[in-house]
């Protein structure tokens, strides 16, 4: 497999039997341009080109990136491939990195979202939470940023949608959706006998 375009150290298209592929793997494309034979054993992920707007966006997501950031999302894919045993599609792969990318953005300038949801995933998602706690540690190893706590839910979102077809989830995600009603009311009924 060639190398046909360098984005950036750990990002390069290339072409092989015929169809084009991004390939990602830590420095992969350090050094190297146009036409270089491609070092199979840094490749760590690719991504086979059919839909064009997928294709775009990764591209987009990817390239935004510094090379340390994207060390950051292989590694927390990585690691949570190995704990919850999947695979993730490409869609995973960029709303995770897109997601990090503005987390960091929003840590440098101070910026805090809470998630109002935080308690339900912590409760009934335990395991994606726990993901989430352990791509916080990743971030901090890796960048030596301390990202708040409040970051934690927002990122096992992005687990839990990731498998959002397995029919525990969807289970999960219905009897938080009734515990979140249930207490939007029971807030309700003490504020007006209150």
């Amino acid at each position: 497999m060639r190398i046909y375009k360098v984005y950036n150290n750990n990002l390069v298209l290339a072409k092989g039997e015929g169809e084009e592929i991004i390939v990602m793997g830590r420095g992969l494309g350090f050094q190297k341009k146009s036409g270089d034979e491609i070092d199979t054993s840094l490749v760590e992920k690719t991504f086979v080109m059919q839909d064009s707007s997928t294709t775009h966006e990764l591209m987009r997501v990817y390239i935004d990136l510094s090379p340390v950031e994207i060390e950051v999302v292989l590694d927390i894919i990585k690691h949570s491939q190995e704990v919850i045993e999947t695979n993730f599609d490409t869609a995973f792969y960029i709303t995770l990195a897109d997601h990090l990318h503005y987390t960091l953005q929003r840590s440098r300038e101070n910026t805090i979202v809470q998630n109002p949801l935080s308690w339900e995933i912590r409760k009934f998602f335990s395991k994606k939470y726990q993901l989430g706690r352990d791509s916080l540690k990743i971030v901090f190893e890796k960048l030596g940023v301390i990202l708040p706590d409040d970051e934690v839910s927002p990122i096992a979102l992005h687990f839990i949608n990731a498998q959002k077809d397995s029919g525990l989830v969807k289970q999960s995600y219905q009897i938080s959706k009734i515990v979140t009603d249930i207490l939007g009311i029971v807030r309700l009924s003490y504020r007006n006998v209150f």
